[in-house]
């Protein structure tokens, strides 16, 4: 019998009813290993009521007993980091260090969730009029959703449930349906920590759920990490709806590499950028923007390091990378690479044809080098989301600006030189949401934020850090003023009698 993913409502695993099932298969092997079960409209209403009773109670709890659950998490989840990596690895493909990562930086904002004591602060000011104060708090909002990619299933839900419940709202987790397993153990070990039933729910689903959480007027507000198209889509449809929206779509980053540059340092950094987790996140380098007369050297180094890349299953120690996450998804990276002469460019690398023996059904696909792109091509327009890594030429720093400036996305980006000057005129200039200096991929650790700019963002709060508090609160000002009560009527006296 086919194992089954369930949902989990109201702190217990409850079994689909809808009918409707997704196939999970082993990216490695490509057989079918598991089944999700798929959420009607009706069920999502379910986990969103359960989150509302939750509510009532949870969200006026005290910040002590938020903290000492999160606490509690935090521990059990670092004593599981292996069977978390591994429920990625089983589902996703990636490899197991790379998992583990993962569940690393998910860590993070866990982390940054149990001092929210200090985050939710308010603000007072005394005496604005004669006997007048303002105080500003911070509010929990209710029941928040969050609809999570297929690349990081463990990472990104923790991006935003664990900030989401700490501020004292109840949470709606709807993961993908390709790797839906991790959500669900990271469910159980809450309850585990003491979390009270209904305030974090897991429901399974493709569009019909999603919609279903967008549509629902007791759902507050929905945060989103995606492609572009479904990231504007969210934000769009919950606007529309009243709901307060963070959408993080897709991205096309570049790394500009000036000639006075450490060469070796750049080819490490853009093969590890561009290949890592066989280039299925958003963070990924996708294009090298190489400055002046150092683009063949530069090609030459990216080639002889990719060329080592060993490609095996994710659960084999000595692979570097894994597989891509569905059959469709590896056709697909690999037409951009078929494609690409005819576009003009050079390949370097052709991974295209590449197979692991002994697993020749899994969905491999090798290291891609696509040389002298241009601006027009398919390749360089689209986010690829596979590990092909395009290098473009530019005769100077500000050919290369202006190139990167005219890309649509705007979610990282990377400048590899020794000169301090021209790196932070860079960081001024580039119009992107997060810079990286001699850094390919600048994920900013968990205080501060994540996000992009143009369309790699829809919405005006970034994702955890002090935007996330934000965007999982909203403000409260109250004036004040009291009587003196030397002012109290005669004949009332509340222990300040009168010496005058």
């Amino acid at each position: 019998m086919t194992k089954t993913v369930n949902h989990w409502i109201g702190g217990k695993t409850v079994e689909g009813t809808s009918g409707q099932y997704g196939p999970v298969t082993d990216p490695a092997t490509g057989a079918v290993t598991t089944q999700v079960a798929l959420a009607s409209a009706d069920e999502v209403g379910a986990a969103v009521a359960a989150a509302k009773a939750a509510y009532a109670t949870w969200g006026t709890s005290s910040l002590a007993q938020r903290t000492a659950v999160l606490f509690r998490y935090r521990a059990l989840l670092d004593v599981h980091r292996d069977d978390i990596a591994a429920l990625i690895t089983a589902e996703h493909g990636k490899v197991h260090s790379d998992a583990l990562g993962e569940v690393a930086r998910g860590l993070e904002i866990v982390e940054l969730a149990c001092g929210i004591t200090t985050q939710l602060k308010g603000e007072l000011s005394t005496q604005v009029s004669n006997r007048v104060d303002v105080s500003s708090i911070r509010q929990s909002l209710g029941v928040v959703a969050g609809i999570t990619p297929f690349n990081f299933p463990a990472m990104v839900p923790m991006w935003m449930f664990p900030l989401a419940i700490a501020c004292g709202n109840t949470f709606v987790l709807k993961p993908s349906e390709k790797d839906p397993s991790a959500a669900n153990l990271l469910a159980e070990l809450a309850a585990e920590a003491g979390l009270p039933d209904g305030v974090l729910n897991v429901v399974h689903g493709d569009k019909v759920a999603v919609d279903a959480l967008l549509n629902h007027p007791d759902v507050a507000a929905v945060s989103f990490v995606g492609s572009t198209p479904i990231a504007r889509y969210i934000h769009a449809t919950a606007s529309a709806n009243g709901k307060r929206v963070q959408a993080l779509g897709g991205a096309k980053n570049h790394m500009l590499v000036l000639p006075d540059a450490d060469l070796d340092a750049a080819a490490d950094a853009a093969v590890s950028a561009a290949y890592g987790s066989a280039g299925e996140r958003c963070m990924a380098i996708s294009a090298v923007v190489a400055v002046g007369a150092i683009g063949d050297e530069l090609v030459a180094k990216i080639r002889e390091r990719a060329e080592k890349i060993k490609i095996g299953p994710g659960n084999d120690p000595t692979s570097e990378m894994g597989p891509l996450i569905t059959a469709a998804h590896r056709d697909k990276v690999a037409s951009y690479v078929t494609g690409a002469a005819a576009q003009g460019a050079e390949v370097v690398l052709d991974g295209t044809g590449h197979t692991v023996e002994g697993f020749e059904d899994g969905h491999w696909i090798g290291l891609s080098l696509l040389d002298k792109v241009s601006t027009d091509s398919d390749a360089y327009r689209d986010e690829i989301f596979g590990p092909v890594l395009c290098v473009l030429r530019v005769e100077s720093y500000e050919d290369g600006v202006a190139l990167m400036n005219a890309s649509p996305f705007g979610n990282g980006t990377a400048i590899f030189t020794r000169d301090g000057g021209a790196a932070r005129r860079f960081q001024l200039e580039i119009q992107a949401g997060m810079v990286g200096v001699n850094v390919p991929i600048p994920v900013p650790v968990g205080y501060h934020s994540f996000g992009g700019w143009k369309d790699s963002l829809f919405g005006d709060h970034h994702i955890y850090g002090n935007d996330g508090v934000h965007f999982y609160t909203r403000g409260k000002v109250t004036t004040t003023r009291w009587p003196d009560p030397a002012d109290a009527p005669a004949g009332v006296d509340l222990g300040f009698p009168r010496n005058h």
